[in-house]
């Protein structure tokens, strides 16, 4: 059957002097709010790799694919990317909807290193991971917070699709294991205005503690609605996915007692994170949007990719992927390996203090993830 190509640039074109990388990340739609510094990030990597000497002889090129579309249109056109050798690798951050359309379809062709915190569990072979699961990220900072500020009662508040629901139902037994319950959840569409009903849900509960499980601008409205329902003065938040620029956007008035975990954080007093920022201004310049953990994450998604191929000296998946666990590379958070594909890293928990986060300890992580 005949399958629509999208159109594309002309300077999208095959060039055996060239590797291109599709690089997947939010234009438009709730996460649309970090895509530029994913981009940016992204691109300062590519620079990094290329002034290196490349990849496997070659240029390493970014080709931008907006990520905020439907799962179906993003995996459309990847694999037109692929299929007219546009592109010999994907990397970027998108949402678990859309990993789970595009690996079927491109993973077992091009090596694919996915940078999106997720909900475990993604054993595709061609896939790669750089960052969190529920496993690392959530359960120590759930217990953490059970034993020093005497959370017993959760209520989950997430987006409708993979990635919340399958958090959600980790957090479900991180609670029970610290003497706690999960008192509601509720799940709402993408692009979400009015949390009201919501708000009032909470309210009735009489949660100690909101697990937020949304999106770039749903987070954002969210966060302003609760601390114009008064439910700060009662109820702490913890959000897994909530970076500098969200933080921003929703202002210092609606982050009062709220709380994220990563293993990134801008504010990190390091001299990773301090030689990061100073590449990230000196190329891009002071007005340039906040750094953060999710663009960060692009950064690395780029040096793995890079790393990936010079370790197995061709572009042949199957062979990436067999020498996988010996490959490590070296970015703002280190020096970082891959054990069954997923990046193993240090989890941070901070607290908003104002439009930044106030770094309080690195989690304390046991046994191996999913």
């Amino acid at each position: 059957m005949f399958r629509h190509r999208p159109s594309t640039p002309e300077w999208f074109t095959a060039d055996d002097s060239v590797l291109g990388v599709a690089l997947v990340f939010p234009l438009q739609g709730p996460a649309g709010i970090f895509g530029p510094t994913c981009e940016l990030c992204a691109r300062l990597a590519a620079e990094e790799v290329n002034r290196a000497g490349g990849v496997l002889g070659r240029e390493l090129r970014l080709v931008p694919v907006d990520g905020g579309g439907t799962p179906r249109e993003i995996a459309d056109h990847v694999e037109a990317l692929v299929d007219l050798g546009v592109v010999q690798g994907v990397t970027g951050w998108h949402i678990s909807s859309v990993r789970q359309a595009l690996a079927p379809r491109i993973a077992h062709r091009v090596p694919y290193v996915y940078t999106a915190l997720y909900e475990g569990g993604e054993h595709t072979a061609g896939v790669f991971l750089t960052s969190e699961t529920p496993h690392d990220q959530l359960r120590p900072a759930m217990t953490l917070l059970a034993n020093e500020r005497r959370v017993r009662r959760w209520f989950v508040v997430g987006n409708d699709y993979v990635w919340p629901r399958r958090t959600a139902r980790a957090a479900h037994g991180y609670a029970h294991a610290s003497g706690g319950t999960v008192e509601g959840e509720v799940y709402l569409p993408l692009g979400t205005h009015d949390f009201e009903p919501v708000l009032r849900h909470i309210e009735r509960s009489e949660a100690d503690a909101v697990l937020m499980l949304l999106v770039g601008s749903d987070a954002v409205r969210f966060n302003r609605a609760f601390a114009a329902f008064g439910l700060p003065a009662r109820c702490l938040r913890l959000s897994t996915l909530m970076d500098e620029n969200m933080l921003m956007a929703s202002g210092p008035s609606a982050t009062e007692d709220l709380y994220s975990t990563a293993g990134f954080f801008a504010s990190l007093a390091n001299q990773g994170t301090l030689d990061f920022h100073g590449q990230y201004a000196g190329r891009y310049g002071v007005e340039a949007p906040a750094l953060g953990s999710l663009g960060e994450s692009c950064y690395e998604g780029v040096l793995l990719l890079a790393a990936l191929l010079r370790r197995a000296g061709t572009l042949d998946v199957t062979a990436i992927g067999a020498a996988a666990d010996t490959v490590s590379y070296e970015g703002p958070r280190g020096l970082l390996r891959l054990r069954g594909r997923h990046v193993r890293q240090r989890i941070y928990l901070a607290r908003a203090e104002g439009l930044d986060f106030d770094v309080l300890t690195e989690l304390d992580l046991q046994g191996p993830g999913p």
